[in-house]
């Protein structure tokens, strides 16, 4: 969300502006596709604000196949307008089934066009259309730069892990809404190439965990068909097993088919997915796996994506395999791409043991909020 508050002392200074659903164009560069384009843009350059660096812009291009997603995951786009100016822009993402209850809302507001009720206005409509389609809670990310190093200025979570700036204007915003701080994420880079007398150790500490009980599987583009149903079992326990703080997070069912489409939604649009899988030899099924996507230039930042091992088979620094066999094949195939980023609870110590071991570095603070609608 927007990173300052704009709870105005006069409410009607945001009726001059107009809020419509955006269409999504068939292609990025469509003559039909500016509007998409122009929020897409304003996106990032808010976000810019939160993580201090343009890394983490996720492009018109490199979005829109999550645009003309299946059906499993409905979303919307609202583009408000100030006259013929842009001013800000929201989305709206729900699921089917028996996660339909929960709504995930962003949004943000050009900083020229704040403590307008913008924000507020937006937000109303959000949480409207999310209880339309029968979501009873909304969550929200918001990024708030680095961790507060002076505690009396810090907001801390339920888990007790991360904080966020108790004093930051998004921050003041959400309370204001009702929604509630429940997890802290950390956002890390690691700046390549990686320091191998770092990676080294890790490298070999996993391998002799492992042992010959788990077998490394690795590979570019689309996931071999052999692991299509072992794969969407990882991505459903990722909803279950993932640490999720205080957020009351749903089931997302996977299914072979929906792995599927999700590899064709990838090969529609310009990134790479690089993917490292752990199989447990003595049942011959796949029971971690860790992926990185990316982008087509390759100047600029891979980005971690879902990494997990299955409960009952940790303990044998598999996470640690996984990532360092990830960045490996990164460096090898794309020597020129200049960093990682990666997300993580704050409450999990192990994935964030290894990212500080192989020499990841924080970068900003995101606190996960939530509400009952």
């Amino acid at each position: 969300m927007s990173t300052t508050p704009d709870r105005p002392a006069d409410p009607t200074r945001a009726s001059g502006t107009t809020v419509t659903e955006v269409a999504v164009p068939a292609t990025a560069d469509a003559p039909d596709g500016a509007l998409y384009r122009a929020c897409i843009d304003l996106q990032n350059a808010v976000d810019a604000e939160g993580y201090g660096t343009t890394d983490l812009e996720y492009r018109a291009d490199e979005q829109l196949a999550e645009w003309h997603v299946p059906e499993h995951r409905p979303r919307v786009m609202l583009a408000v307008h100030d006259g013929d100016r842009l001013v800000a822009m929201g989305t709206l993402e729900t699921r089917r089934g028996e996660a339909a209850g929960t709504a995930w809302l962003d949004g943000v507001v050009h900083p020229e066009h704040r403590r307008r009720g913008i924000g507020d206005a937006l937000l109303d409509r959000l949480e409207a259309l999310a209880r339309a389609r029968g979501a009873h809670q909304a969550h929200v990310y918001l990024t708030t730069g680095p961790a507060p190093a002076d505690p009396g200025a810090a907001l801390v979570p339920p888990t007790g892990a991360g904080a966020v700036r108790a004093d930051a204007a998004g921050v003041r915003f959400l309370q204001g809404r009702g929604y509630a701080l429940q997890q802290v994420e950390r956002c890390s880079r690691l700046r390549h190439p990686a320091d191998e007398a770092a990676l080294g150790p890790v490298r070999q500490e996993a391998l002799a965990a492992a042992g010959d009980a788990y077998r490394l599987h690795t590979w570019s583009g689309r996931s071999p068909e052999r692991w299509l149903a072992d794969l969407a079992v990882l991505a459903t326990r990722m909803s279950t097993d993932a640490p999720s703080g205080g957020l009351d997070e749903p089931v997302d069912e996977h299914t072979p088919e929906r792995v599927r489409a999700a590899d064709e939604l990838l090969e529609a649009g310009p990134r790479t997915m690089l993917s490292a899988a752990v199989e447990h030899v003595a049942s011959g099924r796949l029971v971690g796996y860790s992926q990185l996507a990316v982008p087509a230039d390759r100047e600029r930042p891979a980005m971690q994506w879902n990494t997990l091992v299955l409960q009952e088979h940790r303990g044998h620094r598999l996470g640690w395999l996984l990532k360092v066999a990830n960045l490996d094949a990164l460096q090898a195939a794309f020597p020129t791409v200049p960093s990682t980023y990666t997300y993580n609870a704050e409450e999990n110590r192990p994935m964030l043991a290894v990212n500080e071991a192989v020499g990841f570095e924080p970068v900003a603070s995101v606190g996960a909020w939530s509400r009952q609608l």
